[in-house]
C-alpha cells in the first residue's frame, strides 16, 4: 500500500503536519535522521509564546497558536504521557526604534490581542531590578561606550497571554505520539538520499538504505537541512525568499533575587535595546539569547552538521553581561553553560510555508528560531494548503486563506508564499 504523504523532519514542525494531514485522514511517514522525535532545532528552542510581529498574518498566527497550547490536550486529540505545560508569564517588549510599538499596536488592535502601554516607571515597578535605561544600539563589550550612563529611558509594550513552553522536545514528542494515534509511522536513523518525480509531480522519497517510499505529497520540514532537501528535490528556482543555517546559543544563568516571584517564572523581556532577550523559570532559572545586533558576527553555516555543538564563553559572556546590564542584581557566572541550536533562517525573518514549482512537493521552511510558537497551527495551515493545492487552487495567483478556530482570525497563507517580496517592515532579526 502506497503512502499518501511523506514528511520530511520529526522535529515540533514535522510532528504537527503528520498530525493534522493524519487527522484529515492521509496516511503519512514521516523520517528523520536522527534517533528520535525532536532532537534538532527544536530542543534548543527558547519556546517562548510571544505575538509581538511585523505583519498581520504573523500576529494572527501566533494569536491563534497560543490557544492551541492552552488547550493542549484538546488540540492533541487525545490523551498522551506527560503532556507539555504553557507558562503564562507575560512578555514586556522595551521600546526601540527598529520596532517600535506604533507599528505593533494597530495590529494587536486588529488581531484582538490584549496589551498595556508601560513608561519607564511602570517598568521599573512591574519588574524587579529592572534598569529602564536606554542603550541603543547595541555594542560589543570591548567598546568603551557599553559601560557608559543610561542618556534616557525607555518603556515597553506588555502582552500578559505571552509566556513559553515547559519542555520544547516535550511538546514534539507529544505531537508525535498523537500522530500515532492517528495511524502515522515514525522511520528514524533514516537519511534522504533523492527525491523521485515523473512528469513534473513527486513519486517517491530514496532512503539511505536502498529503500524507496513511494508517495503523491512529500513536506519538507526538515529545519536548517531543509535547503539541502530542496536541493535534491531540484526545486527552489523560483523562490525569492532564501534561507540558510544560523548557529545560535542560549545561555543559562540563575535569575536575580525577586526576578522570580514565589517560584513564578517572572516577566519574559524582548530587549532589542540592548540585542537580547531573558526568559525565565519556575524555580530560579533565567534563559539569555541573543537578539542578532549589528555588532554582533553572526555564525552562517554552509552545512548544518558543521556547528560546534557547545556553548562558547566569548557568546555567553556577552549575552550574559548585557542580561546583568539589564537586571541589576544577575551575577555573571565564569563558565558557559547552555544549549546550542540552528536556525533555518528566512531572508526576512518571516518562514516560507508553501508549494513548489515540483507538484506534490511542499516546504515548512525558513522558520528563523521564531515559528515554535506556532507549531500546532502550522500543521493545520500546511494541511489546509495542501488540500486545496491538490485540489487544484492555484495558490500562486489566488492564495489560500485560513480561519482560525479559535480567533476566527483570517491568516493569508500567501504571506508566507515562496515567491514574495522580502518583508522589509521586520526587525531583521529573530523577532520577525
Amino acid at each position: 500500500m502506497n503512502t499518501d504523504v511523506v514528511v520530511v523532519g520529526a522535529g515540533v514542525m514535522g510532528a504537527s503536519i503528520a498530525l493534522e494531514l493524519a487527522r484529515a485522514g492521509r496516511r503519512v511517514i514521516v523520517v528523520d535522521k536522527a534517533g528520535g522525535v525532536g532532537l534538532g532545532s527544536t530542543s534548543a528552542s527558547s519556546a517562548i509564546v510571544r505575538f509581538n510581529f511585523s505583519t498581520h498574518a504573523g500576529v494572527a498566527a501566533s494569536w491563534e497558536a497560543q490557544f492551541c497550547w492552552r488547550a493542549w490536550s484538546e488540540h492533541l486529540g487525545c490523551a498522551v504521557d506527560n503532556p507539555v505545560r504553557f507558562e503564562r508569564c507575560g512578555l514586556a517588549v522595551l521600546d526601540v526604534d527598529a520596532a517600535p510599538r506604533s507599528a505593533v499596536l494597530p495590529l494587536f488592535d486588529a488581531v484582538g490581542v490584549p496589551y498595556q502601554e508601560w513608561d519607564a516607571d511602570a517598568l521599573a515597578a512591574r519588574i524587579p531590578g529592572l534598569d529602564p535605561g536606554r542603550y541603543f544600539p547595541p555594542k560589543r563589550l570591548d567598546d568603551e561606550a557599553f559601560w557608559a550612563p543610561a542618556p534616557g529611558t525607555l518603556g515597553a509594550v506588555f502582552t500578559p497571554d505571552a509566556g513559553y513552553i515547559s519542555d520544547p522536545q516535550l511538546a514534539a514528542q507529544n505531537l508525535a505520539a498523537a500522530a500515532q494515534r492517528f495511524g502515522v509511522e515514525f522511520r528514524f536513523r533514516r537519511t534522504v538520499t533523492g527525491i523521485r518525480s515523473t512528469a513534473g509531480r513527486v513519486t517517491a522519497v530514496l532512503l539511505d538504505d536502498g529503500s524507496a517510499l513511494a508517495c503523491a505529497t512529500v513536506v519538507n520540514a526538515a529545519g536548517p537541512w531543509s535547503g539541502r532537501l530542496n536541493e535534491l528535490a531540484g526545486v527552489g528556482r523560483d523562490f525569492t525568499i532564501g534561507v540558510r543555517p544560523l548557529r545560535q546559543e542560549v545561555g543559562y544563568l540563575r535569575a536575580p533575587a525577586g526576578f522570580n516571584p514565589e517560584g513564578a517564572a517572572g516577566v519574559t523581556v524582548a530587549d532589542l535595546d540592548l540585542g537580547t532577550y531573558l526568559r525565565g523559570e519556575v524555580g530560579g532559572g533565567l534563559l539569555v539569547g541573543g537578539a542578532e545586533p549589528e555588532c554582533d558576527p553572526l555564525e552562517w553555516l554552509d552545512d548544518p552538521d558543521d556547528a560546534w555543538p557547545n556553548p562558547t564563553a566569548a557568546v555567553f559572556e556577552a549575552q550574559a553581561t548585557r542580561a546583568a546590564r539589564r537586571l541589576t542584581g544577575l551575577t555573571v557566572p565564569n563558565r558557559p553553560r547552555g544549549v546550542v541550536g540552528v536556525y533555518d533562517v528566512a531572508d526576512d525573518w518571516t518562514p516560507i510555508y508553501d508549494r513548489t514549482e515540483l507538484d506534490g512537493y511542499y516546504v515548512a521552511m525558513g522558520t528563523s528560531g521564531n515559528q515554535f510558537k506556532n507549531a500546532p497551527l502550522v500543521g493545520q495551515l500546511m494541511a489546509t494548503l495542501i488540500e486545496a493545492v491538490e485540489g487544484g487552487v492555484d495558490h500562486d495567483a489566488d492564495p489560500v486563506g485560513f480561519v482560525g478556530k479559535h480567533t476566527g482570525q483570517v491568516i493569508d497563507l500567501g504571506a508566507f508564499s515562496r515567491r514574495r517580496s522580502v518583508n522589509t517592515a521586520n526587525s531583521g532579526t529573530v523577532f520577525g
